[in-house]
């Protein structure tokens, strides 16, 4: 199943979004890479990080989404842009960083993807990833319970930390791996329901017709109440737990 993305539903979240994406890039420790690649750059959100904090470097955003590289070139034409799947991708020429802000969790098969992701470094440089690793948490376990598992086969919850740390040590002279939760204050529960629109809730939407995609936000809003009680100004407190690594060639 191919998701359709839409950018501007992404976006509503974008300062939240972002967060963990310039979390990961102080972790970073390059000083002039050259060749500089966002992996799963969506709209471009995490590529201007990139661009901004090395603007004499070749950046280039891939993505398998034809929406969010169009809303991504847009923004920033100077920089180069790459529709292709990143579970397949390489690049034409060994790169400094591959810089992957919440994709890898979409792709199957980490521990073939990993090391070859590794393998399309140059000495000394740096794949990082940031993934959420929110799969057991009441919000997407309210999912489950309403629609079941989701209908994009190869979608799953990231492995545990010390699995990574396993997979990419053989390839690394150095690996960083650490996890943080992000307590997001949200509008209310309707905010949290718009930001699953973005991503979570895709595989299902896309699955069904109109009257049943309805339906299914309406029984996931309801419950989402019960889950995310407001605060006494009205906000609600969105828990997110993300993982992060940065890997650095031997």
């Amino acid at each position: 199943m191919t998701l359709t993305w839409n950018p501007a539903q992404y976006l509503k979240f974008a300062t939240s979004r972002t967060r963990a994406a310039s979390d990961l890039l102080t972790r970073v420790m390059l000083d002039a890479p050259s060749a500089v690649v966002d992996l799963g750059c969506g709209p471009g959100n995490s590529t201007a990080l990139l661009a901004a904090r090395w603007p004499e470097a070749g950046v280039t955003g891939v993505d398998s989404s034809p929406e969010m590289l169009a809303t991504a070139r847009a923004a920033m034409p100077r920089l180069s842009w790459v529709q292709a799947d990143v579970g397949s991708w390489a690049p034409t020429a060994p790169a400094d960083l591959l810089f992957a802000n919440a994709v890898l969790h979409w792709l199957p098969d980490h521990e073939a993807l990993l090391p070859r992701l590794m393998g399309c470094l140059l000495p000394g440089g740096v794949l990082a990833v940031q993934m959420p690793t929110n799969y057991d948490t009441p919000a997407y376990r309210l999912i489950r319970d309403l629609a079941g598992s989701p209908s994009r086969s190869d979608w799953r919850p990231p492995l545990a930390p010390e699995a990574y740390y396993r997979i990419l040590a053989p390839h690394a002279a150095t690996v960083d791996i650490w996890e943080t939760e992000y307590q997001q204050v949200m509008g209310g529960v309707d905010d949290i329901l718009e930001w699953a629109k973005g991503t979570v809730l895709l595989p299902y939407l896309q699955g069904i017709d109109g009257d049943e995609a309805a339906s299914l936000l309406t029984r996931y809003r309801d419950g989402l109440l019960d889950l995310y009680p407001a605060q006494p100004d009205g906000k609600v407190l969105f828990p997110f737990k993300r993982l992060f690594f940065v890997a650095v060639s031997k």
